[in-house]
């Protein structure tokens, strides 16, 4: 009867109980440099899971410095990848927002979304001062400024406003869309606060969540 060879028999079967002192090594360092193999393995993955530091920004309110826009201009910064417009009204453009009000689809703002220190007829903090973003909420395209009145695209019946040019939607200048376009609601407001009265802090008022 032929005698199992050594390669054969369990662990610690061979030569006795021990296991041989070399062959101990070898096992234990082996473990070891596959335990650290398999942590060089995880590390990078679990780094990767870790958000970027412009991802960590992109969320992050912003500073808007408004010292140098003129009456009648507009300024964009970004904000979570968004496009947000500061508009500097003038008298004239603010007048408009009585006119129009009959053409509006939600002229008190009740289904848009703004904080409730903008649910007003201005949609502002400071009447002058228009903070929107700039995002249609039809389909999520950029509407682009059309602020002088009777603009020959526009009819001469326009007040000055924003037009979407992916569908056509209107909106005036308070950001509310016309009546009869295929957008449903006004564009929404962020939440901000002034730091100053040149300074804005966009996607921060201070009132938490």
């Amino acid at each position: 009867m032929s005698t199992p060879s050594e390669a054969t028999l369990p662990l610690g079967a061979a030569g006795g109980d021990e296991v041989d002192p070399a062959r101990r090594k070898l096992l234990v360092a082996s473990c070891i440099a596959g335990g650290a193999a398999s942590a060089a393995a995880v590390w990078p993955f679990l780094v990767s899971m870790e958000p970027s530091e412009r991802a960590k920004a992109l969320g992050a309110p912003v500073d808007a410095d408004i010292s140098a826009l003129e009456p009648g201009q507009q300024m964009i910064v970004e904000w979570q990848g968004k496009p947000v417009w500061i508009v500097h009204r003038t008298k004239e453009m603010l007048a408009t927002l009585e006119e129009d009000r009959s053409l509006l689809a939600d002229p008190d703002s009740k289904r848009s979304q703004q904080p409730e220190y903008c649910k007003n007829n201005d949609r502002s903090i400071k009447p002058e001062y228009l903070v929107l973003v700039g995002i249609c909420t039809h389909l999520g395209c950029s509407p682009t400024a059309k602020f002088q009145p009777g603009d020959p695209g526009m009819g001469a019946a326009w007040l000055g406003g924003f037009l979407c040019p992916c569908h056509g939607s209107r909106f005036d200048l308070a950001g509310r869309v016309y009546a009869n376009f295929p957008a449903p609601d006004n564009l929404p407001v962020p939440k901000y606060k002034y730091l100053s009265d040149t300074k804005l802090l966009i996607g921060d008022d201070g009132k938490g969540a």
